[in-house]
């Protein structure tokens, strides 16, 4: 289906109607109506044919990225071939294919074989979102992923949290790509939405683009959530020996952005990784050792939401482990304390996902934006993020509090926290 705007002279294009003439796509004799939909961005290849591509299911649980041209925008062909798929990965929703630059931080809009790559889909079977990074054969419209680019439920993902059916757009005015995703609710009871009138929210907009290894994307809020930003704190060069925590005072904890960089003296403490692990998810690994549980370098990291003595919180952290050939960063938002609503029955996951950092200047920075029910984190410069949706009952508004805090027996410094009270959106 498509829509035009109501009234063309709204700079807003608050109004929308839907021709009669719809729907425009309709799924054939080989497509499971229920499992077809959500269409891309549409681009336009050399050839002068619009493309799009559908999200879908074949028998087998195979995926596909179903792709559809057009020469008017109006009436529209199925190729004979899916642009990409993948055996065992059930329904694919929400898909987005995009180009991104090699080089810096720019986004683009042209879809040449000069550039690289990004197909994401939304998992049905799973809740989570997988990208890949490839290559676009744009003659034969086929889609390679790269070699090591995991083609599977252990692959990228944009965000290992509460985060889903998102979508990318190129930005001209500021040359640039956004990516915007939903989170949905996780108090699971519906007389909770009920009551609030509204489920599920869009997340803070984010600035996407590859990584200088070229193996993965990068993401940060974007520069106009600084507007949102008042009342300012900062610390530094505070030492944290393990068990101690230090409380971030003078703003909104409830409503709060936080960027803070710790380094450490030695990896020497980093615990080994446990062989037994290499087949885990890495949120099974923080359900295992979570902040609670000392180590050696961390868990260290910002307790977010929380009540004055740490009965109710949220653990953003960092936990180091020694691998064989290298050493491997966890990053985790822990909610199994975050509220005591529900004790027994609420969904208070641990979110994690390992971080592909160089720990050679020693240190690991992380960005944690705090707005009541909604923790989005961003884990080295926005290498591994995570959002968390939690719901205290006693860590709400001014009764909120903020701490970092170290839980390893290595020391850990705080080179630089910058915290700001966080404004309403204009």
């Amino acid at each position: 289906n498509y829509a035009i705007p109501a009234n063309l002279s709204d700079p807003y294009l608050r109004e929308w109607i839907k021709p009669d003439n719809n729907p425009l796509i309709v799924a054939d004799a080989s497509i499971n109506k229920t499992k077809f939909r959500d269409p891309t961005t549409a681009w336009m290849g050399k050839d002068g044919h619009w493309r799009i591509v559908m999200g879908s299911l074949r028998k087998h649980s195979r995926g596909l990225a179903i792709m559809y041209r057009s020469k008017d925008f109006m009436k529209w062909v199925k190729a004979k071939h899916p642009l990409h798929s993948t055996n065992g990965t059930g329904n694919w929703e929400c898909p987005d294919f995009f180009p991104v630059a090699l080089k810096g931080t720019n986004g683009i809009d042209q879809y040449g074989e000069e550039y690289k790559y990004v197909l994401k889909n939304s998992m049905d079977l799973t809740r989570f979102e997988y990208y890949t990074l490839g290559k676009y054969d744009t003659k034969k419209d086929r889609y390679v992923p790269d070699v090591g680019s995991i083609d599977s439920w252990k692959g990228l993902r944009f965000d290992y949290g509460n985060f889903y059916a998102s979508k990318t757009f190129y930005d001209p005015s500021k040359n640039r790509r956004v990516i915007w995703g939903w989170s949905n609710e996780s108090d699971i009871f519906p007389e909770d939405d009920n009551a609030k009138g509204w489920a599920g929210i869009q997340l803070i907009p984010r600035k996407v683009w590859l990584d200088r290894s070229g193996k993965q994307l990068v993401q940060w809020p974007v520069e106009e959530l600084e507007t949102l930003r008042t009342q300012k704190v900062q610390l530094s060069n505070k030492k944290l020996n393990n068990g101690e925590k230090v409380e971030v005072t003078g703003i909104t904890p409830a409503q709060a952005d936080v960027e803070v960089t710790f380094s450490f003296a030695s990896l020497d403490k980093a615990e080994s990784f446990d062989s037994s692990w290499t087949d885990m998810y890495a949120q099974d690994v923080c359900r295992l050792k979570g902040a609670d549980v000392q180590g050696g370098l961390g868990p260290f990291g910002l307790a977010t939401l929380a009540t004055e003595n740490l009965e109710e919180n949220t653990p953003v952290f960092f936990r180091v482990f020694k691998a064989q050939q290298n050493y491997k960063v966890l990053l985790c938002s822990d909610a199994k304390r975050s509220t005591l609503k529900f004790n027994e029955t609420m969904y208070k996951v641990s979110f994690a996902g390992f971080v592909d950092v160089d720990l050679a200047d020693k240190k690991l920075s992380l960005r944690s934006l705090i707005d009541n029910s909604v923790i989005e984190s961003f884990g080295a410069g926005g290498k591994t993020c995570i959002t968390s949706r939690v719901y205290p009952t006693l860590a709400i508004n001014e009764k909120a509090h903020l701490f970092a805090f170290n839980n390893g027996t290595e020391p850990i410094t705080i080179e630089t926290l910058d915290a700001w009270s966080m404004g309403k959106a204009k």
